[in-house]
């Protein structure tokens, strides 16, 4: 699909690294092909212009919409309403398989499921479904991979492979929100409430496609799927001009920001991007969304031992925050969630404490992030790795035999 890009950004290849092994910064896809065509994609309009070149009446493509988004099916057995002979067309044409289950690893005694899905052309993404006690909480991928290059991201160590459809979005979306509505999850049958764009990938780096799954998600039936915009998070590492375009779409949703330091000079070696637009760029941005939208921005950072995690970094956060106003900004401390072999850790508890403390004391909304899943791989892009390497032992065995 056509990559789409906020502003121009100076990026090498996305296959290509550093001498020392690390990704680089980059927009440019490995793969450009375009997932089927989805009435997740389209408009009614062009859904029901669909049905007519089928020969059908266009309301039928308002009924098949209404499965999809109000039932949560596209079993063609499940679509009463239609004529037998329409069903088989109409959802072979508005609503082909776009993602396949490969696995789903379970944790928190059944409340978190992690899926991996397999798309169309083979590219691997992880959502991850979690319960809790007042909300259902769906994590969604944007992207194959990720262009950002973030070291101690998993996703980020991967490249980018391609941005995601906005269908492909969407029916990540309506899987776990059928999961949940099927009791899938421990406890019983739940509702979907929440959606976090916090997956695989940067999902301003995709705007076209994430905006259009959010209005899918926030439309009512048979126009999408329902949702509360405000239920919606969209996260970034920080990249301005899209903060700016998505605070004039007229979506409620949270912007995070993933910010992890507060610093240029920490941030630089943390979040490649920053070096096209550093911190007081980023945080002035975010202050225009609130501005803009009325909605708090939430600042997500990841406590990462001895990196990171000073009490003087905490309290230059809580300087640059307040220095743009107050009330408008909430952070979420996250404990990080190492990947396997991975130099960086997480932070000891006591200095997590302090970092937590200091922020509140400067009057910083602070609420550690519950994570979840830390057993099962929990942080986007392991599981999608510990797949492909066990695709490639078995062939490498049979070479070696």
């Amino acid at each position: 699909m056509t990559q789409q890009t906020p502003a121009p950004v100076q990026v090498r290849p996305s296959h290509q690294v550093e001498p020392g092994g690390r990704p680089t910064l980059t927009f440019t896809a490995r793969r450009r092909g375009k997932p089927p065509r989805h009435l997740a994609d389209l408009t009614t309009a062009e859904r029901s212009e669909v049905a007519k070149e089928l020969g059908l009446p266009a309301f039928r493509a308002d009924q098949l919409s209404r499965h999809y988004f109000a039932h949560l099916t596209r079993d063609p057995a499940d679509m009463t309403d239609l004529p037998a002979a329409a069903r088989d067309q109409l959802t072979a044409t508005l609503v082909p398989e776009l993602v396949t289950k490969v696995r789903d690893m379970t944790a928190d005694r059944g409340a978190t499921v992690k899926s991996l899905w397999r798309l169309y052309d083979g590219a691997m993404v992880e959502s991850v479904l979690m319960r809790y006690t007042n909300r259902t909480t769906l994590c969604v991928s944007s992207q194959a991979g990720c262009g950002m290059a973030c070291p101690f991201c998993a996703t980020g160590q991967q490249g980018l492979t391609r941005n995601l459809s906005t269908a492909e979005i969407v029916e990540q979306v309506r899987l776990a929100a059928k999961a949940s509505r099927d009791g899938e999850l421990a406890g019983g049958p739940t509702h979907l409430r929440n959606v976090v764009f916090m997956g695989m990938g940067e999902p301003l780096a995709n705007y076209r496609a994430v905006v259009g799954a959010v209005r899918r998600m926030v439309d009512p039936a048979p126009a999408g799927l329902g949702l509360s915009a405000r239920n919606v998070t969209v996260s970034t590492v920080g990249l301005v001009p899209a903060i700016d375009k998505l605070a004039k779409e007229g979506l409620p949703v949270t912007l995070a920001v993933s910010l992890h330091a507060p610093d240029d000079e920490l941030r630089d070696e943390l979040i490649p991007i920053n070096s096209r637009w550093k911190v007081g760029e980023l945080l002035d941005a975010a202050r225009r969304y609130f501005e803009a939208t009325g909605r708090r921005v939430s600042i997500e950072y990841a406590l990462i031992k001895d990196m990171n995690d000073h009490a003087w970094r905490a309290q230059l956060l809580a300087d640059e925050l307040n220095a743009r106003g107050r009330g408008w900004v909430h952070v979420n401390p996250i404990p990080l969630n190492p990947t396997p072999g991975s130099i960086w850790t997480a932070s000891e508890r006591d200095v997590e404490q302090t970092f937590v403390d200091t922020l509140r004391n400067a009057g910083i909304p602070t609420t550690v992030r519950d994570t979840r899943g830390s057993d099962i791989d929990g942080a986007c892009g392991q599981l999608a790795a510990e797949v492909l390497v066990e695709k490639k032992v078995p062939a490498k065995e049979q070479q070696q035999g």
